[in-house]
């Protein structure tokens, strides 16, 4: 069943203002996701010195060299 008046002019004046307004929100909602990635990314726990093992330090037994006699 159809609506029984359609006037699709008066329909896209009636929709502008909700529409621009849902669009404004998702924007808004968007921009705060990713702030909130960028804040977290940089309050993060970065490695300190001591404990970064260089990989060629000899403490990884699957990276030394296979000696065969």
């Amino acid at each position: 069943m159809s609506a029984p008046k359609t006037n699709l002019e008066t329909e896209k004046r009636r929709h502008i203002g909700p529409l621009i307004g849902m669009a404004v929100v998702v924007i808004f909602a968007v921009g705060l996701i990713i702030y909130w990635q960028f804040e977290e990314a940089a309050q993060g726990n970065s490695p300190t010195p001591d404990t970064v093992v260089p990989a060629e330090s000899g403490t990884n037994p699957a990276a030394a060299p296979v000696v065969e006699e």
